[in-house]
């Protein structure tokens, strides 16, 4: 079985293998080519994966040819799905949800796919689960962001010339990313406090010294799979409320909320940034999905007229490409040992772990939430 490790777009500074994982693969009988300069932006250099048993490979036609799979972090690019074999298997975040066009091209395309963010979040597949390693990654960086714009100490500080107080931060969702970024901020000093719609988080936030805020919905939102369930525009609309006072006592305002395949739900009107104290710092983690906070610019940083810098940074996760690169290898490694039987992969779609994870078998789309957003079902026209 031959698998394919891409260099990734301009964008992207991870890669999908690491050596250590590479030297797992090749000892287990993989034979595994790396497209030259694949891991570079992630500190890792050819010789490193030739000593870890990898073949260098100096352009994409080489790369793929007769490849079984094509191992990525994003999207694949034309030039490798064009020069793929029929049936090889492609795996990375393809971001199936709310982009029909490009699903229906990759059914037509003739590829098996392989989603890394529709990986079932349940408990055998934990150590399977990217969406997870990488948000951990990005609610640490949001932080450092945070802290590096903020014009104030994050902890408290007692010196001779007077008393410090410490930072106030609040962070809103707390899935993977948030209680993260509640961890950081609280080993940096501030004071924390967090909201989220799904009250069974309450315990989470605050083992990690964090207050949780609660304000009566009149609901709880915890939807399937640990994501939180979408508002309706009256909840969204008494939520708001609420969190203007909130917003307006924090020096940093961290938003982590995002809703599968949708545009993300606006936590911070332009009514709560006005509230906000001058030198205030908003960092946007759903900026990817149009942001939080209503003024958030996708992938930039601005200044409102009032003082308040709001973060738009997008993939904070690929900020960190090492180890950002190290933990989603392991990722991939143990979905391939769960699908690899005798030196190929064997697709058993009784498996619920497979079933959740494959989106597209013999040109047809088969993943069930892609075929809802899609309104069809079958091969792609």
């Amino acid at each position: 079985m031959i698998v394919a490790l891409p260099r990734e777009g301009p964008s992207e500074a991870r890669v999908a293998l690491v050596p250590e994982t590479v030297s797992r693969l090749t000892k287990s009988g993989v034979t595994v080519r790396v497209e030259r300069d694949a891991g570079v932006r992630s500190s890792f250099g050819d010789r490193m994966y030739e000593d870890a048993g990898a073949t260098i490979a100096s352009d994409p036609a080489t790369l793929v040819r007769d490849a079984d799979i094509l191992l990525g972090v994003g999207r694949p690019g034309d030039a490798y799905l064009q020069a793929l074999p029929k049936g090889a298997i492609v795996l990375g975040f393809l971001a199936p949800l709310g982009d029909a066009e490009y699903v229906r091209t990759l059914a037509r395309s003739g590829v098996t796919a392989l989603s890394m963010d529709a990986i079932p979040r349940i408990t055998r597949a934990q150590s399977m689960d990217a969406l997870s390693s990488q948000s951990n990654i990005a609610g640490y960086k949001a932080v450092l962001l945070a802290a590096a714009a903020l014009p104030k100490f994050f902890p408290m500080l007692t010196t001779a010339a007077g008393t410090i107080p410490p930072a106030k931060v609040l962070v809103l969702g707390a899935g993977v990313a948030g209680l993260q970024a509640i961890a950081t901020a609280r080993r940096l000093g501030a004071v924390v406090s967090a909201y989220d719609t799904r009250a069974v988080v309450k315990e989470q936030v605050q083992s990690l010294g964090a207050t949780f805020l609660e304000f009566d919905l009149g609901v709880d939102a915890e939807g399937a799979g640990g994501y939180a369930k979408e508002l309706t525009p009256e909840q969204l609309a008494k939520q708001r409320q609420y969190m203007i006072d909130a917003i307006g006592a924090s020096d940093v305002v961290i938003t982590t909320a995002l809703v599968p395949g949708r545009r993300a739900p606006i936590l911070i009107t332009k009514d709560a940034v006005a509230a906000m104290r001058r030198g205030a710092v908003i960092v946007d983690l759903a900026a990817e999905a149009g942001g939080n906070c209503e003024l958030t610019q996708p992938g930039e940083t601005v200044v409102t007229d009032n003082g308040v810098t709001i973060i738009g940074t997008t993939n904070l996760a690929g900020s960190v490409p090492q180890h950002a690169s190290q933990l989603y290898s392991r990722n991939v490694h143990t979905l391939l040992q769960h699908l690899i039987k005798d030196n190929a992969i064997v697709l058993d779609f009784n498996d619920e772990i497979t079933k959740g994870t494959t989106l597209i078998h013999e040109g047809n789309i088969v993943h069930e939430p892609t075929l809802a957003a899609l309104g069809t079902a079958g091969a792609a026209s």
